[in-house]
């Protein structure tokens, strides 16, 4: 990329052609830029609606005495799993608000689940929309709040001596399943 200004020597000074950014392999446009590359909506518009559902899923690594604690619904914040759910859901409704360029849409259901298990909570955020757009962002979302939620109700039972999480961490956030079918 050219450090010069604007009239420099003919050389593409698009900052975005030399990450790739494009929106799919092989595409020649852009679709969250307009044609002078400044950053845009995307119009959807003219695209049919369409029913869409998007899961996603996450885990927290977590110590097995702070699982057992969530198991025995003895953590001193409260329900985690239900604080949890609850931050899952508005994360999912506020995704347009967090996530620049990206749509509102009309949220018709959220599923979510939490799987305790030895050493860690899996969370699946599952949603469910009619509209122009996909729900990725939204299901991610809800998934990455949840987990959120899950670390800041037990944070006090996860830190070392020093104030640290060694062993806390969220990992393996990743859409697992996307489907669109005509409404």
């Amino acid at each position: 990329m050219s450090e010069g200004g604007e009239g420099d020597s003919g050389e593409n000074d698009d900052p975005l052609d030399e990450v790739g950014a494009t929106a799919t392999e092989g595409s020649e446009e852009l679709t969250h830029t307009d044609d002078e590359g400044d950053v845009q909506m995307v119009d959807v518009g003219d695209k049919p609606d369409t029913n869409r559902r998007a899961v996603a899923r996450g885990e927290i690594g977590l110590q097995p005495s702070t699982v057992e604690a969530i198991r025995d619904d003895q953590v001193e914040k409260g329900d985690v799993l239900a604080t949890a759910r609850i931050g899952a859901i508005q994360a999912v409704k506020h995704t347009w608000e967090t996530i620049p360029m990206c749509h509102q849409i009309p949220i018709t259901n959220v599923d979510c689940e939490f799987d305790v298990r030895e050493d860690r909570v899996v969370a699946t955020v599952a949603v469910e929309t009619t509209g122009k757009t996909g729900c990725e962002m939204e299901a991610l979302e809800g998934v990455t709040t949840g987990l959120n939620v899950v670390w800041d109700m037990v944070k006090a039972a996860e830190k070392d001596g020093d104030g640290q999480y060694p062993d806390t961490a969220i990992r393996e956030v990743r859409v697992v399943e996307k489907q669109k079918y005509e409404s």
